[in-house]
């Protein structure tokens, strides 16, 4: 049964007088129920609301309920009961199938040595690592922001060639401003390319890998060609070191992590939806966002197209022709919209363009290229 007495936990009434009249407030069970009449457009009102129940422990959202518009507050959860075991099984079984997909790497025949699969720790160690490193940049953000996430679920693989699709954490609780959505934007990519970078410098670090004499010498084989982007040029620069060698050798598998983790941040700084870049994008321009949004699927097609008929490769087109397909659909879904739309400061508009910057340092028209044997 409701009342217009507010329950003791919730924000007392007068101070949501001004831009939403309650005239019933109810509880179920956690939830706390304001029914009434918003007195400013929607954004406006939560706004208002959400801090001053956020103060009190609780995420709120407008609803409506029989056509009636209601404050609807649920207990704001920042934090994890007890083992999250879907993450952790997960993520076991991710360093499996990458060990099982770096073994091809190490070229190492597991039906003979089924046990040589440990041999391929390092390239299983550089590919989870970048991605746990760029999830870990999110979600430490996420918790210095107070908003609810979850920790990252990894996606295992074992039958592709680096033996994931990766990571993600799913983003819970709302978003309080644009500085936040910043923030736990940009985390990720810059915290990624600290560790790809180190992993990069690592891999080119180390002895080429012997392929075995039964395959350099046969014709039927089907080699990978990865195209080498920018930043891990520049790296080898750096370091002094080569990426390419002649017949019977290849870099370290660790460079492989490497370039895994130059190619992840690419994809996810593409400017749309709740991409990482869609929120960096966001952060900086509001609602205008839509506008670069609408121009991203354009750009993946045409890249798509250049790749076909100028590469001639026709592997690599389909896997921007896939993007572009998949960027029409995000920018669908649209962004993460704040609750505060309060601009950014200089250094962080600043800090924005450098990202995309490097992120552009990460892009190589064919990433890969699948070459067939004669």
């Amino acid at each position: 049964m409701g009342s217009s007495d507010p329950p003791a936990d919730g924000p007392p009434l007068e101070r949501l007088a001004a831009v939403f009249r309650v005239y019933e407030a109810d509880r179920e069970g956690d939830r706390l129920l304001y029914y009434g009449e918003p007195l400013v457009p929607r954004d406006r009102l939560l706004e208002t609301a959400w801090p001053l129940f956020r103060e009190q422990g609780y995420e709120v959202q407008l609803a409506t309920d029989t056509g009636e518009y209601v404050l609807v507050a649920e207990p704001a959860d920042t934090g994890f009961d007890g083992v999250p075991w879907t993450n952790v099984a997960l993520f076991v079984l991710t360093i499996l199938s990458t060990l099982y997909a770096g073994a091809a790497w190490y070229h190492v025949d597991l039906a003979e040595n089924p046990l040589g699969v440990v041999e391929a720790w390092p390239f299983m160690a550089a590919v989870v690592g970048v991605l746990l490193t760029h999830e870990l940049g999110h979600y430490v953000m996420t918790r210095y922001h107070d908003v609810n996430a979850s920790l990252p679920y990894f996606i295992p693989l074992p039958f592709s060639i680096i033996g994931t699709m990766g990571a993600v954490i799913r983003m819970k609780g709302q978003m309080p401003d644009r500085k936040a959505l910043f923030d736990i934007g940009v985390a990720g990519p810059l915290a990624g390319l600290v560790a790809t970078v180190v992993v990069t410098a690592i891999g080119l670090s180390l002895p080429p890998e012997q392929v075995p004499a039964s395959l350099a010498s046969n014709p039927n084989a089907i080699q990978l060609e990865f195209g080498y982007p920018p930043l891990l040029e520049l790296i080898a620069w750096a370091v002094g070191e080569q990426t390419t060698y002649g017949p019977g050798q290849s870099v370290s598998p660790v460079v492989i992590g490497g370039w895994v983790g130059m190619f992840v941040t690419f994809l996810n700084l593409i400017p749309v939806g709740q991409l990482d870049g869609g929120h960096i994008v966001r952060a900086i321009l509001g609602e205008q966002q839509e506008r670069v949004a609408a121009l991203v699927p354009v750009a993946l097609f045409g890249l798509a197209a250049y790749v076909f008929y100028v590469e001639d490769v026709s592997n690599a087109s389909i896997l921007w022709a896939f993007w572009g397909l998949l960027a029409t659909y995000v920018a669908y879904v649209g962004p993460a919209n704040p609750i505060s739309e309060e601009g950014l400061d200089p250094k962080r508009k600043a800090l924005g363009v450098l990202t995309f910057v490097l992120g552009i340092l990460c892009f190589t028209p064919v990433p890969i290229e699948i070459l067939a044997g004669a």
